[in-house]
């Protein structure tokens, strides 16, 4: 059983109140599932050299089951303003919290894999109202933070074609629909590649792109690669560990319906699939506060979207890719994070001349806007302070 948004009209630009209300017997059915996982018999000492160790996804199950309340989360998300509106055909669920300093920056935020929208609830204070803490007022931020299509709240989507130019465009109509003429735009992982589209389509009002990944990598000439540093050889070294290991995206972009019969079917095994990425392969355990992870992976159980969100990546691999061979003249920043892609500055200059900022950090991970929230709202806040 899954709570899904109720179809609306496909030519309607209303923006319509959304409240988090999933039945009880949804829960129950969750549980139900849980309580007959029947997990796999691993080698001995296999720990995450295959995979999601089977010990950990023990611990993530039962904890799961046995302590994480989603009403207290439900509860908690629904004191946030959210909405729902069609884009393109599309249901689209966004929060939209409002500073209480009238003269804040609107800023839309997007998520990645296999996150949803709950990726930035961390943020949402800090930027909207920094007076609260300790922080300048001037630096505020009006938040528009929509689930990109497939995924969470915004439901399973059911034609084809979504992909990253696609929500890119979807975006700049949100912003428009929500009456702002000016804007600026953040994302990581997925999000970083929507964000970066909306550089290269440049929509009139986008002020600048603010991204956690820029995904440039040298192009074949011997020339890139004669004078590489030390440091750009470890973090071609860490791009070839996450290529080796990311067996999901290989699966996700070939073949993502054989994939979701078992996602769809079993709670564990949308847990595991999820706390793959979720934990850097086992290099960061419980980075992320388990409560925080499990409302995601409880959110893609509860909308059945396990398809739609592998299927993004089939749509990207298999659409002209269009906005990631042109250049990003967008004004652009960059926060590195050291548990994370290791983007590399100088191939990201070649496809992104417009780069004004970039930082390097000593901690934090492929989801800083959860385990180093105050790093990434402070860095958000350097690089849009020139557009204000």
């Amino acid at each position: 059983m899954t709570m899904n948004p109720p179809a609306a009209d496909p030519t309607s630009a209303e923006v319509r109140p959304f409240r988090i209300s999933i039945p009880q017997a949804a829960l129950d059915d969750l549980n139900e599932r849980l309580d007959r996982t029947r997990w796999p018999d691993p080698v001995s000492g296999a720990n995450w050299k295959y995979g999601v160790s089977l010990e950990h996804a023990k611990e993530l199950a039962a904890h799961w089951r046995r302590s994480y309340r989603w009403r207290e989360h439900e509860a908690r998300l629904n004191e946030l303003p959210q909405f729902a509106t069609t884009i393109d055909g599309a249901n689209v669920h966004f929060f939209h919290v409002r500073s209480p300093e009238p003269e804040a920056m609107p800023l839309l935020l997007t998520h990645g894999w296999p996150a949803t929208n709950l990726e930035f609830l961390k943020l949402i204070e800090p930027l909207t109202n920094p007076r609260a803490y300790g922080g300048d007022p001037e630096d505020a931020f009006h938040l528009v933070i929509p689930s990109i299509p497939g995924f969470g709240f915004s439901g399973p989507t059911r034609e084809a074609g979504w992909n990253t130019e696609r929500v890119a465009k979807a975006w700049d109509t949100l912003m428009k629909r929500l009456g702002y003429a000016s804007y600026g735009a953040h994302g990581g992982d997925a999000g970083s590649l929507v964000t970066r589209a909306m550089g290269v389509q440049r929509p009139e009002g986008l002020l600048g792109i603010h991204v956690l990944q820029l995904f440039s990598f040298p192009s074949g000439d011997p020339a890139e690669m004669a004078d590489l540093s030390e440091d750009d050889k470890k973090r071609l070294q860490a791009l070839a560990n996450f290529t080796e290991r990311a067996g999901f995206s290989a699966i996700q972009q070939t073949r993502p319906l054989t994939l979701a019969y078992g996602l769809s079917d079993s709670p564990a095994g949308q847990l595991a699939w999820n706390a793959e990425l979720f934990n850097g392969f086992g290099d960061t355990v419980d980075a992320v506060d388990r409560d925080d992870f499990l409302t995601n992976v409880t959110l893609y159980w509860l909308t059945n979207t396990a398809e739609s969100t592998a299927r993004w990546y089939y749509e990207d691999a298999h659409g002209s890719g269009a906005a990631s061979r042109e250049p990003n003249r967008t004004p652009t920043g960059v926060a590195v994070f050291p548990h994370d892609f290791q983007s590399m500055r100088r191939f990201a200059q070649r496809d992104n001349p417009a780069i004004v900022h970039w930082s390097e950090f000593e901690r934090g991970g492929h989801f800083a806007a959860m385990d180093a929230p105050d790093l990434l709202a402070q860095d958000l806040r350097t690089f849009f302070r020139r557009f204000r």
